[in-house]
């Protein structure tokens, strides 16, 4: 995929590492997952934090984080990835692809045999894409977002 690979130049694909790019890195998911919905700083975090592996979308020339995305075991054979989000202006670029194969190649080096999610309905087509299925509905967040609860072995 052309957009993949130009930003697989454009930016690399890790977990945060200094104290600065983990306040980058939660930032980033409270403004855009959880601040337009009203919803109080530290809801973008769980007790899973420290146990959870953790990727950044960080742009080469600027050292900005302009992505993200976790995963945690849920049991021996399962694990699921929550928190991905792409800030605005860097959406359509292939960094959501970036972030979730390498949360993927975490889980396959963990011995994972499947990974679930919870995506937002109009995020589906994107987890599709990527070989995630639609198992059944799921909960709607903050009473306005609607989510499925999607698979991929």
């Amino acid at each position: 995929m052309a957009s993949s690979s130009a930003s697989a130049n454009r930016f690399v694909i890790r977990a945060p590492s200094s104290p600065s790019e983990w306040e980058a890195y939660y930032a980033l998911r409270y403004r855009i997952l959880r601040q337009p919905w009203d919803q109080p700083p530290g809801s973008e975090r769980d007790e899973l934090e420290p146990i959870a592996c953790h990727r950044a979308a960080i742009e080469q020339s600027t050292g900005r984080i302009v992505g993200c995305g976790r995963i945690h075991r849920r049991d021996d054979g399962t694990a699921q990835i929550r928190y991905m989000a792409v800030e605005e202006g860097y959406r359509n670029l292939g960094i959501g692809s970036l972030l979730l194969e390498s949360l993927e190649e975490w889980a396959v080096e963990q011995g994972i045999s499947t990974i679930v999610l919870y995506a937002r309905r109009p995020a589906a087509a994107f987890y599709t894409r990527h070989g995630y299925r639609i198992i059944a509905p799921a909960h709607t967040l903050f009473g306005a977002i609607e989510h499925v609860l999607m698979q991929k072995p």
